[in-house]
């Protein structure tokens, strides 16, 4: 009940702004220009603003800009780009010169500009350094380009506020606090607004909050009755001149503390009577709002986390290395220093006739020694540079960004509904998408549509939904979408069809995993020559579209015609024509059934442009009222004391008597009708519920439906059962009597509400069972099966109810029947959360020990729960079959014998355990103090499922695995409640859904589809890593092998810091003559192709330990380059030292032997890079031979068109048979070990990368006429599941808004405009709940009577 006081004397004082008197007269039509009281000065602003920054609470005055003005409340504009014009050059090069390699290129170019210590002209340095600038300025403009569009679109969207008694439309970045705001249906919130007036009665108005807490089930909200009379009169509103004193800003989305000051009166206000930003206005016409906060200080937005700077690991490790890299230079640069020291004082003194020192060099031989040595070790730092080679940012930015279009490219990625395709928003992440292994998602939207079908049901112990073949006796495959959105028309769905290897630790054998036997054996492409075996494969049953109900026939079936009803909706499929005859021949259970369907819910009807349309608040509702409707049984009228249905034709009014309402603890909703002198309780539940409340002597129809139950969860489906009884009026009379008392009672109002619920809904006839899909998006169990392979862990994290969310980790095989357990933590205390996790670890390490003990899998049929773990298994449930149906089928083949036999390995589809965590509980469990031991157990468990969390909840989830597990994390959503959770994890995913583009907006990556996420991190995500890690092992050996025959041929220059090679090649060696193959490497390169990469999920593996790039694979490559660089330096050097060609000419001058090293040089990196090349396209083809020739090319043109120092040399070289020799020579060292390396490990220990390679190459040999068919033999069981299959997304608390007439578009009035009288009592069986009549939160609306009556 809402109070109203006066305001007394001892009113809390005002803000430090100084608030007017809320009776302080001001004009109507001028409220901004004329303020009551004087204009602060300049120092009192500050002093206001100053002191509001400290206070604990935020004052408004609506309509009444200029008093708002002085506390600096943030606007409503959004903001997320980085830079503008003006800023953009000084802060990106700031940033830029922050990586360490930039700012020591940059001192390398200073001290190149000083002559006396320089041997190599600036432009050396200058020219990669500007290279590298300007490449990665652009990118950064082109990022923070797309950051300032998407900026754009959200400030630039258009609201309507009140300004001068009349609606102006403006921008949303225009909207500030105390507007006074109009929204209309279907529109996003502009900022967080307390609601004035709405179009519905009461000042009810509909919200649905996806974007908040990803939960599309509608919720209410409610005005002051006092504001709700202004109704939508625009004069009134901007007349509204109320003061409201509220909290500051938070991200507490289900808590607000406020109070309105109007007319001399105090209003409370609370969450129920704020909309926030971001939520979307449903079924209701219009309203009007004050804006309380805006901008960055909305709810939204302080749930949205801050951005973070995110690198790869890659990145983090070149850091490190290119650290240890400056040492390794700074070593060898002392070490220089101290022999040139040497060599000049014992050795270099008595040359100076030939060798003159440097003017600024003392003569005395030790002094002119040491200052001598201390300037070599500069101009070595610059000669060695190339060892820390800039040219290799450049070329990583450039990978990079080739590698994002190729995403962006992807036609696989695309989704022809919505018309989106995947793209990369950011261009420096790409190699991580390879080293995933932790996956968090979010469920509403992400894995499922937000549609629920009616897709089966069980009456009277018969089972409707499935479609048998007459003559086999089988169950026909309903498939209606044999060829997935977006992929190729001509070919079978790649993920259905694909094959699964698992490497087994046998490197010789592999497993193989045909997800779809039976589409797998018509497949032409999926063929693997594997002998057939004795074991039968087993199937799963189907669990969202895209998937394979148990069945040997696959078939195109026509949806039943429903058209003969006036009332169907052409969108209703439904394929057994058994229940549409067993309707229309008038079963009596079948009747009853559709009746309770038709009757028992919350569901509001609307007629829109002649149309029946129903309001529902939770969409397992709508689907059941929408079966009922189409079948015959239509939901027509409702109002707060009677239901109007329609069956077959005939109208039908019950008097409606009492509502029973849903909530968590009864999980079960009932309705009392009156129909003539039939006084009848109709119910719906749990069916573990149900059943403990059926009379006795019903266990055929029990057992039967029991079986149905079991089949339905086995399927994924969501399960309800129904049941009725029949009331006398006696007996109805005195409970309704006991309900009224207990409903108005100030003591345990909820436990004896409870009792009397209880007295009344027992000895029931069950009816049957419902079975609803809750529709996952397309190939969502095939994506998270393939990715579980890969060995990627993947948790939800949902704000949906427990029961929801357990139902869709069953659908999409996060759960299964075959875990050892499924433990559950679900209390509010520290000490609780503490003991139930203990436990969980210690049940977990219990069961473990046996397992390794015996080295056996453990029994998943014992699956008992040990304390704290979920119940799941209803009573009166059929024993699980001895032979558990395994999700996938599991053959292995040896690849060096395809005829021997196969034998089936069940070891990666049994056990393991799951966790399911509430979020009351998660708070308790991400504390410090119990953080790891959460850790411990939900890192032993093969699934997490974490319900009911709040965004930021979302985010510290992820943070605890960053911060304890080291681990790369990607998280992935739709809504705006996971933008935290996106900005935490190490990649964020959006997916562009249906609940706006916040999400989107906030990620690195954004998809169409959740199916796609498997494509990006099994295919790009393990082609860029693998690309990116053979990139750097190649690019690091060249680069030592290039600059160490400097430092070889300083022991022969008397460490001089002469350079071996001709300064034009130093500059361009690697910006011309090396830098297009790696590029084409890095971009274009591949070991298997995508088909393969998806069928081996474990080829993904060497990501999550770094094995492709780490710091002994940069050691290796390291001593490769310093091997390599031996070899060049020393063959040629004894070859042409003293050297003397045929004809008598002396070879051995320095620039000709210079040039013949780096001509051997660029052909020994060369043919070691087309060695490196597995995947040669004609790109690779042009850039690596390209290369070779352009070499040649240059020289030729830089030395004699030019006119270079060297001109001459190359050619004088050529022209001797020496040269060739010296060449063959150096090749041969240099290539045959590392043939022999890679042969020697391909043949005796084969990675599955080169098994996988090897068999690709088979197939590619072989035609496929040739190859032996494999056809699995296939058995069909029927998957039964021990578990419940209930869930209901219902809340409680409409069934009071129904009886108390608030939702109703038209009120009671004595005239009759209802067919029975108003004065019977009801109930609602909420928590705290009331009869209905009235809430601690709401007026009582006038004509209501007292508690329990109506």
């Amino acid at each position: 009940m809402v109070r109203t006081l006066p305001i007394s004397s001892d009113a809390p004082p005002r803000s430090a702004g100084g608030a007017e008197d809320s009776r302080s007269s001001r004009s109507g039509s001028r409220r901004d220009e004329v303020p009551t009281s004087p204009r602060p000065s300049l120092g009192e602003s500050f002093r206001r603003s100053f002191r509001h920054n400290i206070q604990t609470e935020r004052r408004i005055k609506a309509n009444n800009r200029q008093y708002n003005s002085e506390f600096n409340y943030a606007n409503n504009y959004i903001k997320t780009s980085k830079y503008t014009v003006l800023t953009f050059l000084p802060l990106n090069l700031f940033e830029q010169f922050q990586r360490l390699a930039n700012f020591y290129f940059l001192c390398l170019l200073v001290l190149q500009m000083i002559p006396a210590i320089s041997s190599l002209t600036p432009i050396t340095t200058a020219v990669p350094l500007i290279g590298v600038l300007a490449l990665t300025a652009i990118k950064d403009a082109y990022d923070d380009y797309q950051r300032h569009q998407s900026d754009s679109q959200v400030n630039n969207r258009r609201s309507k506020a009140v300004r001068n008694g009349v609606l102006e439309e403006e921008r949303w970045a225009q909207v500030q606090v105390g507007d006074v705001i109009r929204m209309e249906n279907d529109q996003f919130v502009a900022a967080d607004v307390l609601l004035l007036s709405t179009s519905e009665p009461n000042g009810l108005c509909y919200i649905e909050t996806a974007e908040l807490d990803g939960e599309t089930n509608l919720k209410c909200r409610q005005c002051l009755t006092e504001t709700a009379e202004m109704g939508q009169n625009d004069a009134l509103v901007w007349a509204f001149d109320g003061q409201i004193i509220c909290e500051t800003p938070n991200n507490l989305l289900n808590k607000f503390e406020g109070t309105l000051i109007w007319k001399n009166k105090r209003y409370s206000l609370d969450n129920d009577k704020v909309v926030l930003r971001g939520c979307i206005l449903r079924n209701t016409n219009w309203c009007y709002g004050v804006v309380l906060f805006a901008g960055k200080d909305t709810k939204l937005m302080q749930n949205s986390g801050k951005t973070k700077f995110k690198r790869t690991s890659i990145d983090r490790l070149l850091n490190f290395i290119i650290i240890g890299i400056v040492f390794f230079l700074l070593s060898m640069c002392l070490f220089c220093t101290i022999a040139c020291g040497i060599w000049e004082s014992i050795t270099g003194q008595y040359f100076k006739v030939y060798l003159p020192w440097d003017t600024l060099v003392p003569s005395d031989p030790i002094a002119g020694a040491t200052v001598i040595a201390l300037l070599v070790f500069f101009s070595y730092a610059i000669v060695l540079n190339t060892v820390v080679p800039i040219s290799l940012y450049v070329s990583v930015e450039v990978i990079r960004f080739a590698q994002s279009f190729l995403i962006n490219w992807d036609e696989h990625m695309h989704y022809e509904k919505t018309g989106t395709s995947a793209r990369a928003r950011t261009t420096t992440l790409n190699e991580e998408l390879g080293q995933i292994e932790y996956i968090f998602s979010d469920k509403t939207g992400t894995l499922t549509q937000n549609i629920m079908t009616f897709n089966k049901c069980s009456i009277a112990g018969r089972s409707y939904g499935d479609i048998v073949d007459e003559r086999t006796g089988e169950t026909i495959e309903i498939n209606e979408d044999l060829v997935m959105p977006g992929d190729d028309s001509r070919r079978l769905d790649t993920v259905d069809s694909q094959l699964v290897l698992v490497d087994n630790g046998n490197p010789k054998e592999a497993v193989v995993i045909f997800p779809n036997p039976h589409r797998l054996s018509h497949s032409p492409e999926s063929h693997i020559p594997v002998s057939h075996s004795n074991t039968t494969p087993r199937r799963r049953g189907r669990r969202s579209s895209g998937l394979w109900r148990p069945s040997h026939t696959v078939g195109q079936t026509t949806p039943l015609d429903f058209s003969s009803n006036p009332n169907y909706e052409p969108e209703f499929k439904f394929y057994d024509s058994t229940l549409l005859d067993a309707v229309r021949n008038g079963h009596e259970e079948v009747h009853s059934f559709f009746k309770l369907l038709a009757l028992c819910h919350t569901v509001m009807p609307e007629d829109k442009n002649g149309k029946l349309e129903y309001q529902a608040q939770s969409p397992d509702e709508a689907a059941l009222v929408s079966a009922a409707r189409n079948f015959g049984f239509v939901f027509k009228e409702r109002s707060p004391n009677s239901i109007t249905i329609d069956v077959q034709g005939q109208p039908e009014v019950y008097e409606l008597l009492c509502i029973l309402d849903f909530n968590n603890v009864r999980k079960r909703m009932s309705v009392i009708l009156r129909k003539g002198r039939q006084l009848r309780l109709y119910c719906k539940g749990a069916d573990n519920v149900i059943y403990e409340r059926l009379k006795s002597g019903s266990e055929e129809i029990k057992s039967k439906t029991q079986e149905h139950l079991n089949k339905f969860a086995g399927e994924g489906l969501r399960t309800l059962c129904l049941a009725v009884r029949d009331l006398d009026e006696e007996f109805f009379n005195d409970w309704k009597h006991r309900h009224q008392e207990a409903a108005v009672s100030m003591d345990n109002r909820d436990e004896k509400l409870d009792a009397i619920y209880e007295e009344i809904e027992k000895d029931m006839t069950l009816l049957g069972a419902t079975a609803i899909e809750d529709k996952l998006q397309d190939g969502v169990p095939q994506t998270i099966a393939n990715l579980s392979l890969a060995g990627i862990k993947i948790w939800v994290l949902t704000g949906d109810k427990q029961e929801t969310a357990i139902n869709i980790g069953y659908s999409c095989q996060l759960l299964t029947d075959e875990m050892v357990d499924i433990f559950t933590v679900d209390t509010h205390t520290h000490e609780e959360v503490e003991n139930q996790l203990n436990q969980l670890r210690d049940a977990i390490h219990r069961a473990a020990a046996p397992s390794s003990a015996n080295s056996q899998p453990l029994d998943p049929q014992h699956n008992q729960m040990t304390s704290g773990s979920l119940q799941l298994n209803p009573p009166h449930q059929t024993p699980p079959s001895p032979h558990p149906n395994y999700d996938v089928n599991v053959v292995t083949f040896s690849e060096s014998d395809f005829n021997h036999g196969s034998s089936i390995d069940d070891s990666d589809c049994n056990g393991g355990f799951a966790l399911v965590i509430n979020g009351h509980s998660l708070v308790h469990a991400l504390h410090p103090q119990l953080e790891q031991l959460f850790l411990d157990v939900a890192s032993q468990c093969k699934s997490v499922i974490c319900c009911r969390v709040t965004p930021l909840q979302k985010a510290m989830v992820v943070e605890i695995i960053k911060k304890y597990k080291k681990a790369a994390t990607l998280a992935i959503g739709d809504g705006a409640n996971d933008v935290s959770m996106i900005k935490a994890a190490h990649i964020g995913v959006g997916i562009s859904g249906q609940e706006g583009m916040q999400a989107v907006l906030a990620s690195d990556y954004s998809l169409p589809q959740f199916r796609f996420l498997e494509r990006l991190l099994l295919v790009h995500g393990r082609w860029s890593y693998y690309r990116m890690c053979k990139f750097l092992r190649y690019f690091f050996y060249k680069n030592f092998a290039f600059t160490l025959c400097h430092f070889w041929f300083a022991f022969f220059c008397g460490f001089s810091a002469q350079t071996v090679f001709d300064p034009m090649f130093i500059s361009v060696y690697n910006l011309c003559y090396t830098s297009l193959p790696v590029l084409a490497l890095g971009v274009f390169d591949q070991d298997v192709n995508d088909r393969n990469s998806l069928s081996y999920p474990k080829l993904y593996s060497p990501g999550h330990k770094n094995l492709l790039f780490n710091l002994k694979e940069f050691l290796r490559s390291a001593l490769h380059g310093f091997f390599t660089s031996c070899v060049l330096f020393c063959i040629p050097y004894g070859t042409y030292k003293d050297g003397v060609s045929p004809d008598g000419h002396i070879l051995s001058d320095h620039m000709l032997f210079g040039s013949v090293v780096a001509t051997i040089l660029v052909i020994v990196v060369t043919a070691q890079i087309a060695l490196d090349t597995s995947y040669w396209t004609f790109v690779n083809h042009i850039t690596i031979w390209g290369s070779l020739i352009s070499y040649f090319i240059l020289q030729f043109f830089y030395n004699h068109v030019i006119g270079g120092s060297y001109v001459g040399s190359l050619t004088k070289a050529m022209s001797g048979a020496t040269f060739w020799f010296t060449t063959l020579l150096t090749v041969i060292i240099l290539m045959l070990p590392v043939l022999a390396w890679r042969f020697y490990f391909v043949d005796v220990r084969p990675t599955l990368s080169d098994r996988v390679r090897l068999k690709q190459r088979l197939a590619s040999l072989r035609s496929r006429q040739s190859q032996d068919v494999l056809r699995t033999p296939s058995t069909r069981k029927t998957r039964r599941s021990i578990r419940s299959g209930y869930a209901f997304a219902h809340q409680e608390g409409f069934g009071r808004l129904i009886t108390s007439g608030k939702i109703m578009k038209k009120l009671p009035r004595p005239n009759g405009d209802f067919p029975f009288s108003m004065n019977i009592g009801f109930g609602t069986g909420g928590s705290g709940g009331s009869s209905g009549l009235q809430s601690p939160r709401k007026s009582k609306p006038q004509g209501a009577g007292s508690s329990g009556d109506v």
